[in-house]
C-alpha cells in the first residue's frame, strides 16, 4: 500500500469499529435485553443502528428520523422520516410532532428502545409557543457560525425546545426505555449528545454578550429535566461507541502493520486553523509513524463562507505548514462521512497539497480566509468521499511520518 492507502485502511478499520449496526447487535447478542415493544431511532446513525436491533429482532417496529440520504435498506420496513440538518426544518418539526405522538400511541406499560446519535439536534424539534422556525434557523446557523464549545452550543439549542434537555422523556409517562447511544461528543456527556432528549440536564453558564434576539428566544419552554424527577427514572441509557472506540481500532490496525504508532490522548478543540498549523508541526518535529488525534474543531465563518467543513479547513491548514516536505500525510474527517455542510468526509493532504491546488489556478491563503478550503482540496485532488458511514464520532484525524 502507498502511505495514503494506509491512512485511509486505518480510516476504514476505525469507522467499522464503531458502525452503528455492529455495535448495536453486539450490544443485545452479549446483553440480551428483553425484546422491546418497539423502537426510536434517531440521528445520522439511525438507519444503521436500527438494523443492528432487527437484526437481533426481526419484526420489530418502530419509527427512524435521520439525515437525507442516510437511509439504507436495512430500515426501510420501519417508518422512516428524514429531516433537515445541519439546520432543522419543517420536518424536524414534523419528526418532533410524530415522535411524541408515536409515544403516546405505545401501551402504558410498553418497553421501548430509544436508539440515539449525533445529528438529532437538528433531526428532531418540537418549540414553544411563540418561537416559529424562521427563528430557529436563525439561532441554529448563528450557532454554527459561532466558534462557541459544543457545550455551550447544545445549551443555547436545548433552551428553546420541547423535546431536547430531557424533556422528552416526561411524555413517557411511566413508559420505560433502554437508550443505546454512539457518542459524539467530548467526555461521552449524556447530557450533550443529541440535545439529550431523555437525559436530565444542568446548563452551563450562558455566554457573555449573546445577541439581542438570541436572548430573547431563551427560556421559552419548560425547565429542563432534573435528575431527581420520576421521568429521569424511567430511561437507562448505555453509551456503545465514541471517538475513543475508532482512536483504539485505529491504532490496533496499525499495529498489526507493524508501523509505530503515537496516540494523543487531548482532545482536539478550537479553531480549525490554527490546530491544523499545530499538528502539521508536530508531525515534521515528532517521531516517525502513525500519529492518532480525535475531537472536534471549530471555524468562525466570515459572511459569505464558501464551501468546506472543519476537517477540510484543518488539512488546508496542515497543507500550508507541510508544503516542500516529503514522508509526511495528514487525514482529517468527520467520522459521518460528512464534514459540515459538504458531502465530502473530509481530506488528505501531503506536501504537495498546496503546490498541486495552486497549480490548478487555487490560492490557499484565499481559500482558508472564505473558508473556501473544499474548492482548493478539491482542485489539489485530497478530497475523501466515503458516503455515510453509519456512526458518528465527532472526527478523527491520522497522520503519518515516514523519513
Amino acid at each position: 500500500m502507498t502511505p495514503r492507502d494506509t491512512l485511509l485502511h486505518l480510516l476504514h478499520a476505525a469507522l467499522e469499529s464503531v458502525r452503528g449496526e455492529r455495535v448495536v447487535a453486539d450490544y443485545l447478542a452479549a446483553h440480551r435485553p428483553p425484546r422491546p415493544s418497539a423502537l426510536l431511532s434517531v440521528g445520522k446513525a439511525a438507519c444503521s443502528m436500527a438494523a443492528g436491533a432487527l437484526a437481533h429482532w426481526p419484526g420489530l417496529d418502530g419509527l427512524v428520523v435521520t439525515k437525507p440520504g442516510h437511509l439504507a435498506p436495512g430500515c426501510r420496513a420501519l417508518e422512516c422520516i428524514e429531516a433537515g440538518h445541519p439546520e432543522p426544518d419543517a420536518e424536524s418539526l414534523r419528526a418532533g410532532r410524530r415522535v411524541r405522538e408515536w409515544i403516546a400511541g405505545t401501551p402504558h406499560d410498553a418497553s421501548l428502545m430509544f436508539l440515539l446519535s449525533g445529528g438529532a439536534s437538528a433531526l428532531l424539534e418540537a418549540l414553544p409557543a411563540g418561537v416559529e422556525l424562521e427563528a430557529l434557523v436563525r439561532l441554529n446557523r448563528w450557532l454554527l457560525a459561532s466558534g462557541l464549545p459544543i457545550d455551550q452550543v447544545n445549551a443555547l439549542r436545548q433552551r428553546v425546545s420541547l423535546v431536547k434537555a430531557g424533556r422528552l422523556a416526561r411524555v413517557l409517562a411511566g413508559r420505560r426505555v433502554l437508550q443505546l447511544v454512539i457518542s459524539d461528543v467530548p467526555d461521552d456527556r449524556l447530557d450533550i449528545i443529541g440535545s439529550a432528549p431523555l437525559y436530565p440536564v444542568a446548563w452551563p453558564p450562558l455566554p457573555a454578550h449573546l445577541p439581542h434576539w438570541v436572548a430573547a428566544l431563551l427560556d421559552r419552554a419548560p425547565p429542563p429535566l432534573a435528575a431527581d424527577e420520576p421521568a429521569a427514572a424511567w430511561v437507562s441509557s448505555h453509551i456503545l461507541a465514541s471517538n475513543g472506540h475508532a482512536r483504539r481500532a485505529a491504532v490496533a490496525a496499525a499495529v498489526e502493520r507493524g508501523l509505530a504508532v503515537h496516540e494523543h490522548a487531548a482532545p482536539l478543540a478550537g479553531e480549525a486553523a490554527g490546530l491544523g498549523e499545530q499538528l502539521a508541526r508536530s508531525l515534521l518535529e515528532g517521531p516517525d509513524g502513525l500519529h492518532v488525534w480525535g475531537g472536534e474543531t471549530t471555524v468562525t465563518l466570515p459572511p459569505h463562507p464558501g464551501r468546506g467543513g472543519r476537517n477540510q479547513h484543518l488539512a488546508l491548514a496542515a497543507a500550508r505548514e507541510l508544503a516542500g516536505q516529503g514522508g509526511v500525510w495528514l487525514l482529517a474527517v468527520g467520522t459521518d462521512g460528512s464534514d459540515g455542510p459538504t458531502e465530502e468526509a473530509g481530506a488528505l493532504i501531503d506536501g504537495g497539497s498546496v503546490a498541486r491546488g495552486e497549480a490548478a489556478g487555487e490560492d490557499a491563503a484565499r481559500a482558508l480566509r472564505h473558508a473556501d478550503a473544499g474548492t482548493f482540496l478539491e482542485a489539489a485532488g485530497d478530497l475523501v468521499d466515503t458516503g455515510p458511514t453509519g456512526t458518528n464520532v465527532m472526527d478523527l484525524v491520522l497522520g503519518l511520518r515516514i523519513r
